[in-house]
């Protein structure tokens, strides 16, 4: 029988209720960011954008940016902000602070979490309260395992809240150095790992993770971030990376055991 037990989730996207149960049968939860909803591309009608202007122009959104028409999807966006008497910053402030509030006191206890590209790192420390430890670029032990964690992505013309530059990105996973489980909201830049093939495209990995797992040689690469990947688990060298899942989706964590 195993020791200790992890749970690990990503990609909750807003998925409160199934989040309060993530932590059943395990010592641990570890989350790898993307709490936020603002759109979800499988029902237009949920998250902060329909909210504001409704299923049907989050349905033109969507539309958009699955052709990969950027410029448009922003304009578009622009366009319909300037329809409400209300500003943009602290319209969606708002409604990602009442988000937070209701899932940060779903987290069990004890919970180690990083930030997703869609997060807002700077309102995490309101709302993670004793037994929550946010890490990003840091260290820590579990069960008796380092674990460590680098949240946020890398820049897109999505131009999500928290994509960094690849710089800075190198520079925290250098600071990480050698873990028995690396934990990640980006893949490493494998492309069987960032297609979705349902989005039908390739989302941005990092090299540098790649470089460093590579290189350091942890037991495991944990990660989200592609919601339907071609590969969800492969080997590169002696690591096994390993997609846990979009949580939002499918509402089950994925176990690491030892």
């Amino acid at each position: 029988m195993p020791a200790f037990r992890v749970n690990v989730v990503s990609d909750v996207h807003g998925n409160t209720e199934a989040l309060a149960r993530a932590g059943d049968g395990a010592d641990a939860l570890v989350c790898l960011g993307d709490l936020v909803l603002f759109l979800d591309y499988a029902d237009h009608s949920r998250g902060i954008f329909p909210d504001l202007f409704g299923a049907e122009n989050a349905s033109r959104l969507v539309e958009l940016r699955t052709a990969r028409r950027f410029d448009e999807a922003r304009e578009f966006g622009r366009k319909l902000w300037g329809t409400v008497d209300r500003d943009r910053g602290a319209a969606i402030e708002s409604a990602v602070r009442k988000q937070y509030a209701e899932m940060f006191a779903a987290f069990p206890t004890p919970t180690y979490a990083t930030y997703g590209n869609v997060d807002i790192p700077s309102l995490w420390p309101e709302y993670a309260g004793d037994g929550i430890t946010v890490l990003d670029g840091e260290r820590v032990e579990i069960g008796g395992r380092i674990f460590g964690f680098v949240g946020g992505g890398l820049r897109t013309p999505m131009r999500t809240p928290y994509e960094i530059s690849d710089e800075e990105y190198a520079a925290k996973i250098e600071a990480v150095g050698e873990v028995d489980v690396l934990c990640t909201h980006i893949p490493p830049d494998v492309p069987e790992l960032l297609y979705d093939t349902v989005a039908r495209r390739f989302e941005r990995g990092s090299r540098a993770l790649l470089d460093a797992i590579r290189r350091t040689r942890p037991k495991y690469a944990l990660f989200g971030h592609v919601h339907q990947p071609l590969v969800r688990r492969m080997r590169v060298g002696a690591t096994e990376c390993v997609n846990v899942g979009h949580f939002a989706g499918t509402s089950r964590p994925w176990a690491l055991e030892w």
